[in-house]
């Protein structure tokens, strides 16, 4: 079976910075697009920054210039870095990976979320 495990959330200040871990374990073939989610209560989750595996990346208008996604295929890995944190960004942050077990045998799988906190 295929898990992807999150780490890195927590309480911070405006202004603050955390950096989110997101590693897939089990037996893998590739990890294709990886991305990075965000939820609130009442509210729909919302895609925050995608990293493709030609390392093409994407982000949401409201992260841009703060936050960088990035990758490391050898540890089967994707991390968050989040600069300059405001109140607005807290929410349950969700990793997601579209995943080959087999070259023909392709899935989407998500971790189990973690929290952040922004709040002085």
């Amino acid at each position: 079976q295929i898990q992807l495990e999150e780490s890195g959330g927590g309480l911070v200040q405006p202004g603050g910075s955390l950096r989110l871990s997101c590693t897939a374990s089990g037996i893998i073939f590739a990890i294709e697009d990886m991305r990075w989610y965000r939820q609130t209560p009442g509210n729909q989750r919302e895609l925050v920054a995608t990293i493709t595996d030609n390392n093409v990346t994407n982000y949401a208008n409201s992260v841009k210039g703060r936050f960088t996604i990035s990758r490391d295929d050898d540890k089967k890995a994707v991390y968050l870095q989040m600069n300059s944190l405001k109140p607005s960004d807290t929410a349950v942050y969700y990793c997601n990976a579209f995943i080959a077990l087999v070259p023909s045998l392709r899935s989407d799988y998500w971790g189990q979320g973690t929290q952040v906190t922004v709040s002085s």
